[in-house]
């Protein structure tokens, strides 16, 4: 046993900072979410110190909640943790495992439980990520099986909580619900973390990263243009922050192909290629109040009609 524990070599070994720097690089703003990242991996940093000194200490729980609207980078920071604790010696694979009701629940009598075991044993080692968890109940159906797997989730999130995380997602006021559902989902959750709603220059922020992750930029008209799609974007019905702005750009690249292409008399230089242009922008149904990606003549019902 070490009679002393040098925590900044420790954390320079474990490859953890290596991990929060390419989050960083990953997502734009997200503070309060980063920071509790860093929070988690300094108590196991310590708590594996403890261990390391024969220190007694509860194994801290490592079950999560991530609550906030689509493209808030959920997904994205439950593949960063699993590679935390993975480097961390938490988890023996670090994988992520996304599943969905439809990956858990059976639609008849004895199809439930081998559907939700499945799963679990394929996220033996990592992490098993619930994306719109709150559709495992349903309070008004009685027949519904949703039930049952939450009861499997729950032991094996106890029984097998040293070889696996489970990380609930979803909208906040539903995941209340959900959690209210049934007393011992809460209390076996350690970590409750939201992802609040990008703000108007961390989108623009955004949708530069992606634009030169692929070689793109926008022209000055068409920056300031983009600028006043994202102010009337959020104001339409089913807005998915970071999701929203990439299939605007997926539209933009194609409105300016299309612009590029009806001009295929004139040569095309490398700045031709690699600009948007306000056009490009303006030509977007939001100006004039629709929501792009969708057939206008049908009704919006759910966030799958959208993109």
């Amino acid at each position: 046993m070490p009679s002393s524990i040098d925590l900044a070599a420790a954390y320079a070994s474990s490859g953890v900072e290596e991990v929060l720097q390419q989050l960083d690089q990953d997502l734009i703003g997200l503070r309060p979410v980063k920071t509790r990242i860093r929070e988690i991996a300094a108590l196991l940093l310590v708590d594996r110190a403890r261990e390391q000194m024969d220190l007694q200490s509860t194994a801290p729980g490592l079950h999560m909640s991530f609550t906030g609207r689509p493209g808030t980078g959920k997904t994205t920071v439950a593949i960063r943790i699993s590679e935390i604790l993975h480097r961390l010696g938490y988890l023996r694979k670090g994988h992520v495992v996304t599943v969905t009701r439809d990956d858990l629940v059976g639609q008849y009598v004895g199809h439930t439980a081998p559907k939700t075991k499945e799963m679990i044993k394929r996220s033996l080692g990592g992490v098993l990520f619930i994306d719109e968890a709150y559709y495992l109940y349903k309070s008004d159906n009685e027949r519904d099986y949703g039930s049952e797997a939450i009861e499997i989730l729950l032991q094996d999130m106890e029984k097998q909580r040293s070889d696996f995380v489970v990380i609930f997602a979803g909208y906040k006021d539903r995941m209340e619900t959900f959690y209210q559902s049934n007393p011992g989902l809460s209390s076996r959750v350690a970590h409750h973390i939201d992802f609040p709603d990008y703000s108007e220059e961390e989108l623009m922020a955004i949708a530069q990263l992606f634009l030169g992750q692929q070689q793109y930029h926008f022209s000055e008209s068409a920056h300031a243009a983009f600028g006043r799609y994202i102010n009337r974007r959020r104001q339409l019905p089913f807005f998915a922050n970071a999701r929203s702005i990439r299939n605007a750009l997926d539209r933009l690249r194609l409105r300016q192909a299309n612009r590029l292409f009806s001009r295929m008399d004139q040569p095309l230089g490398r700045n031709d290629l690699t600009t948007i242009e306000e056009e490009d922008v303006l030509a977007s149904r939001v100006f004039q109040g629709e929501i792009e990606g969708r057939d206008p003549s049908q009704p919006l019902t759910t966030i799958s009609d959208f993109p």
